[in-house]
């Protein structure tokens, strides 16, 4: 059992984080890269709650299950793009607390040259990592399954 629910402790800054959460979805990053981002953010992570949650999302998604299984190792697949690649890196690096070189953000910005669109690919890295950083410490737990 969790140590706390956030949604229940505090409702009002839980809805602020979903609320955030709402605006990325709408905007114009790609919905299964955004799945791929989470998921991979909350892997390093080590969030299972998060890690669950997003593996569930990004299948109702459609994403396939090999490119799910594969993102664990992605830097060596051939199963994802140029753009996808970069945004992994770029979450991997601000999840690790990296340095983002300039030569990263600017291969991050030939994919994503549209602001909102990189804009909300920065936010969501930061949104994911933040929601880890509760569910981490919280003890939240995926749900069991029969």
């Amino acid at each position: 059992m969790a140590r706390m629910l956030l949604q229940e402790a505090t409702p009002e800054v839980y809805k602020g984080f979903i609320g955030i959460a709402g605006l990325i979805r709408k905007g114009p990053l790609d919905h299964r890269l955004q799945e791929l981002i989470k998921i991979r953010a909350s892997q390093l992570n080590g969030c299972a709650f998060c890690v669950d949650i997003h593996i569930g999302d990004a299948r109702r998604q459609g994403e396939p299950e090999d490119r799910i299984h594969h993102l664990t190792v992605w830097r060596k697949s051939h199963l994802y793009d140029e753009a996808e690649r970069a945004a992994l890196a770029y979450t991997e690096a601000v999840t690790r607390r990296e340095p983002v070189t300039d030569a990263m953000w600017d291969t991050l910005r030939e994919h994503f040259p549209d602001d909102r669109e990189l804009g909300d690919l920065v936010a969501l890295v930061s949104l994911i990592n933040a929601l880890n950083l509760f569910g981490v410490p919280l003890d939240l737990r995926p749900r069991v399954r029969d």
